[in-house]
């Protein structure tokens, strides 16, 4: 199956559809290959503009949702990184390729905590075998906790669905200056996307699009026995 022919036509609709704009997440979304980071039995539909089951009741986010995420964060050279879901794999390899879009001395890290033992360790095999795993660290915890050892974070990305009320450790981790990008909501029905960027005395808050994601489990999220 031509994998590569399939992933260029799904960023050019996603071009076409103003979707990816700038040329750095266009480059990204060519070359980390997403069906190395799906199941094998779902290889076939990775580059159907859809989520997709991993496990664990959990989905890898539909190409576009990928795309919106990582255009929102404006992803530079060097950022240091917190990404709450790891799920699969598959953003934090879209995050690692943009920190070092085309800078071989990059400095920066993507963290990444996944909740689910099975997932982490699948997501670290999928990262090693398409060589991000130099630019990723998979955590195993808690990530309504986010990652105190590593803060302050240029970058957080949240791919689960927060309550409306934003989790307090994204917030105290974030550089002021630096941007968080967050679904929030219901556990299970209405949610918006969110652009946070950390001011020095505020928080300055633009609602992007509807969305529906699974829900962010946790300390500072949802009870995961409702």
């Amino acid at each position: 199956m031509d994998y590569i022919e399939k992933r260029e036509r799904l960023v050019k609709n996603l071009v076409e559809r103003k979707i990816l704009k700038t040329k750095n997440v266009i480059h990204a979304m060519l070359v980390v290959p997403r069906e190395e980071f799906l199941p094998e039995n779902a290889k076939s539909s990775a580059y159907i503009d859809s989520p997709i089951s991993i496990g664990c009741d959990q989905t890898i986010s539909a190409p576009h949702m990928n795309a919106i995420m990582c255009e929102i964060l404006n992803i530079e050279q060097d950022d240091k990184i917190l990404e709450i879901g790891t799920g699969s794999g598959y953003h934090a390899a879209l995050c690692a390729e943009l920190i070092s879009f085309k800078h071989k001395d990059f400095k920066g890290h993507v963290y990444t905590i996944e909740r689910y033992k099975e997932l982490a360790e699948k997501a670290k095999e999928n990262l090693k075998k398409t060589g991000y795993d130099n630019r990723v660290t998979v955590i195993e915890g808690d990530g309504t906790l986010g990652y105190p050892e590593k803060a302050p974070y240029d970058k957080i990305l949240v791919t689960a669905a927060s309550p409306e009320k934003i989790p307090v450790p994204f917030k105290t981790q974030l550089k002021v200056g630096g941007i968080l990008c967050i679904p929030a909501g219901t556990k299970n029905y209405i949610q918006r996307l969110y652009k946070i960027q950390k001011l020095e005395a505020e928080f300055k808050i633009k609602e992007i699009t509807s969305v529906r994601f699974v829900p962010l489990i946790g300390q500072y999220g949802f009870s995961d026995i409702d």
